[in-house]
């Protein structure tokens, strides 16, 4: 036993002299915070979302970024390190202003796009990619023309954000104007972004959003023909339908 306090306790000077508080079950608790259990059941959760958009094809190497927000806390992957060497003393976390509260890593350049979406919405996760087809879509039409239902699960047309450079106040800015009412749209020339109550929910929207990107790019592909849309009312009936889907409870 005492040998084993003696670990502890030279693991967590060794610790404290690289300036970490402590892994992530060891985090104190401060007010806001959604506790230090709850924390490291989201960042589980986070890193498993941000290795499903590589296994997925949504992002490439380490672009792209995934975030959760867990009482005044949001944590979020970090910049430039490859999702598969994340691990729970990696936790990495900022509180709604942007200082960080958790970790050492720095957090993810688009910090100031997941901030945005929380001060203005609801959300409690934030899913950012590079989808290919979603991209392609961005550089086209300033709003993914209605081709599928689908849409009304996202609050109607997808609209795409113009262009700024990445990281940037003014990206965000651009970011919610497009996002008024939706819970998702495109950044031109950039990817998707998508927010949920969930990392669950963010991300199938990120998922439904490139497959109709990839639809519609297909069905527009074919020479001489066009693809039917659906007119505003079908979508609005669709998004009622949508509201009571899957099961109860």
């Amino acid at each position: 036993m005492a040998e084993q306090r003696w670990e502890e306790r030279e693991e967590r000077e060794e610790r404290e002299a690289r300036g970490v508080p402590g892994d992530a079950r060891e985090v104190r608790e401060s007010p806001g915070s959604g506790g230090v259990a709850e924390e490291a059941r989201a960042w589980e959760e986070l890193v498993a979302t941000a290795r499903r958009t590589v296994s997925e094809g949504l992002v490439v190497g380490t672009s792209g970024n995934v975030s959760v927000r867990v009482g005044d806390t949001v944590l979020l992957t970090p910049s430039g390190v490859p999702y598969d060497r994340l691990t729970p003393d990696d936790l990495t976390g900022v509180d709604l202003d942007g200082r960080q509260v958790r970790g050492t890593l720095v957090p993810t350049s688009e910090l100031p796009m997941h901030l945005a979406v929380y001060r203005v919405t609801d959300a409690r996760a934030v899913v950012h990619t590079h989808a290919v087809h979603a991209t392609a879509v961005s550089t086209l039409v300033p709003e993914l023309p209605v081709i599928h239902y689908m849409a009304g699960a996202l609050g109607g047309p997808v609209r795409v954000a113009p262009y700024a450079t990445y990281g940037t106040d003014e990206l965000a800015e651009n970011m919610l104007r497009a996002l008024a009412d939706r819970s998702g749209c495109l950044l031109q020339n950039h990817g998707t972004i998508t927010y949920g109550t969930t990392l669950a929910q963010a991300y199938d929207r990120t998922a439904q959003l490139e497959w109709m990107c990839r639809l519609w790019l297909t069905a527009s592909s074919v020479p001489g023909l066009s693809p039917s849309l659906l007119s505003e009312e079908q979508l609005q009936e669709a998004a009622e339908r949508l509201r009571g889907y899957g099961q109860r409870g």
